[in-house]
């Protein structure tokens, strides 16, 4: 089948199986959309303390938006924005630009810094506890700035880096760069050591409540590392992959790998796939009422249950290019490329489930660090 002809099928008809369903019914209503101030966008958007919902646009905005849904402010780059925010404890928001700089801006939208690289910032920023903000960028480096804006080190790889960073409960830095190569730094930026795939890494890592490392290469494998940098499993999963895994409470893995939707058992054992409609590379978020969200392109919002049922799919929107958020009611936030969408469920909603790495960028702050969970 082509791609309209799945379009106009809905998801809910592919299931695990290879059999047709029928599509299930609405389960969420839509509280409201805002206008954003372009079309096109693979930015998440993050959630601040306050409720705030930054999304960055692929015309080079920033946009600030109060949980009831007006636009607070819009702060503007010189070119598109790739790279989804990050929101410290103090409330200033990070973020990276194509105009070969790195933001730093308080929650009232002024200017606090930039940083300048050498080519375009599609990586999203982690932060560490102390304050220190990381992330790679096509001039083949990967940066670690104080809160100030200061340069504190910088690594360099042999490729570009749009691998987003996740921080270890130790401060160790994991990342994935074009080089093939996915690396673990120490805090003070040195090499911890070093790990070959058969292709370029453009997923961000998850980190397991024991320190295994996840995170998947365009190789076609999703690979799962000791702290050490041993291998402790790898699974083909039989097409191109840019999404990043999100763990459930038992440390279950959720991705998208090529036109297919997958479970990994934290064991590296399949538990279940169902077909997509067209290859997608953005990421989920795994809710605590036993359902797993994601963001399909040109299509829809949808939710997996965690045993691989497909349970709905919300249609009204443009092009879900970005993965969604979940705030500590349940409503989740997403984009579409033209609006920001906030989606209650109709029953059963919950907050993230609590586990070490839930979402995209590990929480709805979008910190880059693993959660703790005690």
């Amino acid at each position: 089948m082509n791609l309209k002809m799945f379009a106009g099928l809905g998801l809910c008809g592919l299931i695990a199986s290879g059999t047709m369903a029928q599509t299930a019914a609405p389960a969420v209503t839509n509280l409201w959309k805002v206008r954003l101030p372009d079309s096109g966008n693979e930015s998440s958007p993050a959630l601040a303390p306050d409720g705030t919902i930054y999304q960055g646009t692929f015309g080079g905005w920033l946009a600030a938006v109060a949980p009831d849904g007006k636009v607070k402010w819009k702060f503007k780059t010189g070119r598109e924005v790739r790279s989804s925010p990050a929101v410290a404890d103090d409330g200033t928001i990070y973020f990276g630009s194509r105009d070969w700089k790195f933001y730093a801006l308080t929650p009232a939208g002024k200017l606090k810094w930039t940083f300048p690289t050498g080519a375009w910032v599609d990586s999203s920023p982690a932060m560490a506890p102390d304050g220190t903000v990381y992330f790679g960028s096509w001039d083949k480096n990967f940066y670690a700035l104080a809160p100030d804006g200061k340069l504190k080190w910088k690594f360099a790889t042999s490729n570009l880096i749009v691998s987003s960073p996740a921080v270890a409960l130790d401060g160790t830095i994991y990342f994935g760069s074009h080089d093939k190569i996915f690396y673990a730094l120490a805090p003070d930026g040195k090499l911890k050591w070093k790990f070959a795939t058969g292709a370029e890494i453009e997923s961000s890592p998850a980190i397991g409540a024991d320190g295994t490392v996840y995170f998947s290469s365009t190789d076609g494998n999703v690979y799962a590392l000791r702290p050490d940098g041993t291998e402790l499993w790898r699974l083909p999963t039989g097409g191109y992959t840019g999404s990043s895994p999100a763990l459930d409470e038992d440390g279950n893995l959720y991705l998208a790998a090529g036109s297919s939707f997958i479970s990994i058992s934290r064991a590296g054992k399949l538990h279940w796939r169902s077909g997509l409609p067209a290859p997608l590379d953005t990421s989920p978020a795994a809710a605590a009422n036993g359902q797993v969200y994601f963001s399909s392109p040109w299509l829809y919002l949808g939710a997996f249950g965690t045993n691989g049922a497909y349970l709905w799919e919300f249609r009204a929107g443009y092009n879900f290019s970005s993965s969604p958020n979940v705030n500590p009611q349940g409503i989740i936030y997403v984009d579409d490329g033209r609006y920001l969408f906030a989606l209650q469920p109709l029953t059963n909603a919950a907050p993230l489930v609590k586990s070490s790495w839930p979402m995209w960028r590990a929480d709805p702050q979008h910190s880059g660090r693993v959660q703790k969970l005690n």
